[in-house]
């Protein structure tokens, strides 16, 4: 595959931490920044293949939630999440 040279800024800090992973895996910044942007590509592939997949769902009659009925049920599993969590 052909390589592309791409120029972004970014803050030092991120550069710092960028080049410390790259120490402790041995490899060089660009493979550590290669191996994050696969990662958010594939987190987004994946992302829009479940919504694509609720799409499908919803068109062939799948049930729906109002959205009252879902603020609801994320509300309950925070609290239960906080509780657990102490």
């Amino acid at each position: 595959m052909p390589l592309k040279t791409v120029t972004f800024r970014a803050p030092e800090e991120k550069v710092a931490a960028l080049d410390q992973a790259a120490a402790i895996h041995q490899r060089d910044r660009t493979f550590i920044i290669n191996e994050a942007v696969d990662q958010y590509l594939s987190l987004q592939e994946h992302h829009r293949d479940l919504i694509e997949e609720r799409v499908r769902a919803l068109n062939a009659g799948a049930p729906t939630l109002d959205h009252e009925t879902a603020v609801k049920m994320m509300a309950d599993m925070s609290k239960k999440a906080k509780r657990k969590a102490r």
